[in-house]
């Protein structure tokens, strides 16, 4: 069976099973967030995330700091797990630490990232020392940011942007042998490096890879997603409303009829169903420092899911 026949079958399994909000569980409440497994160990995670670029990027200020404490407070009270972070996400990785409880901490599911350079860009210096400086600045980060979130071992750990990749690969499958990391992934935001990162997919043992997709740029659906499924990768989607330009054409807009067939009740949750209903999704992590979005977002993993049809006629509606 090749790609696009798996993409075929799986959509309509998908289809067929939409009803239900949950993935290999039986009698799901109606409230329940959709769930997915990640191939590599079995482990359940919500398909709905939280992203922290952007509204966990603030100062020590209590105003600023409140309402982050009110989000994390709604996300885990929901049954959410995963946060993706980043040390290039400035003060995140800090103010994340800070505000969970004890309690957060036991159940969330933290996924940051190594960004650093090989090190040393000078013409003559040598292939191995450049490796050498890239390994040690990619350790001293990662352990950083385990202070930070103040976690003794973390649950990802992805390489942002496919930066220094093989170097810090290869510190990542070190860390996880010897139980300082669980997962080990990678990272882009655009589709211009999908082909890269679906190289990355072919060539290292990786257990996540996270991706820009929605119902207006679908380019992954071609091959990294089929790629990712068939190499038993999860799959984390950032970006899924581009940045607030996907609410452009709708803005003002009624829902279509057909919406509440969905269990939708926004245009942003829509979006959210249309992404998470491709079978080789695992999480989708919209950033948002809002209680009220995050709600929003959250209902978007709940209830049915658009079966094939019901997929295009989503992503006509946003184009």
């Amino acid at each position: 069976m090749n790609r696009r026949e798996w993409l075929r079958t799986a959509l309509s399994l998908l289809s067929a099973t939409a009803v239900s909000p949950r993935v290999a569980r039986a009698s799901p409440g109606p409230t329940d967030l959709i769930v997915r497994r990640i191939p590599s160990s079995g482990e359940e995670i919500p398909v709905i995330g939280l992203g922290t670029s952007g509204p966990f990027e603030v100062g020590e200020a209590r105003a600023e700091r409140a309402p982050l404490a009110e989000v994390l407070e709604a996300f885990f009270a929901a049954g959410a797990r995963l946060i993706d972070t980043s040390p290039m996400y400035s003060t995140a990785e800090r103010v994340l630490g800070e505000l969970q409880t004890d309690s957060m901490r036991r159940h969330a599911f933290i996924a940051t990232k190594v960004w650093t350079r090989a090190g040393g860009e000078k013409r003559f210096e040598y292939l191995r020392e450049r490796r050498t400086r890239g390994e040690r600045a990619g350790i001293e980060q990662m352990t950083q940011s385990a202070q930070l979130l103040r976690r003794e071992h973390l649950d990802l750990i992805q390489v942002h942007n496919l930066l220094d990749l093989d170097t810090q690969l290869r510190t990542l499958h070190s860390w996880k042998e010897a139980g300082r990391v669980r997962y080990v992934g990678v990272t882009h935001y655009t589709v211009s490096a999908q082909a890269e990162l679906a190289r990355a997919l072919e060539r290292h043992r990786l257990d996540f890879v996270q991706l820009n997709y929605s119902p207006v740029t679908r380019a992954a659906e071609q091959r990294l997603l089929p790629l990712a499924a068939e190499r038993g990768v999860a799959v984390l989607v950032n970006r899924p409303f581009e940045d607030g330009a996907l609410f452009e054409p709708v803005h003002g807009k009624k829902l279509p009829p057909w919406a509440a067939e969905l269990d939708a009740a926004s245009w942003g949750q829509l979006a959210l169903k249309f992404i998470a209903s491709h079978p080789a999704v695992t999480c989708i992590i919209p950033a948002t420092g809002k209680v009220a979005h995050l709600e929003d977002n959250l209902a978007g993993g709940r209830g049915r899911l658009p079966d094939a049809r019901q997929r295009e006629a989503i992503a006509q509606a946003f184009g």
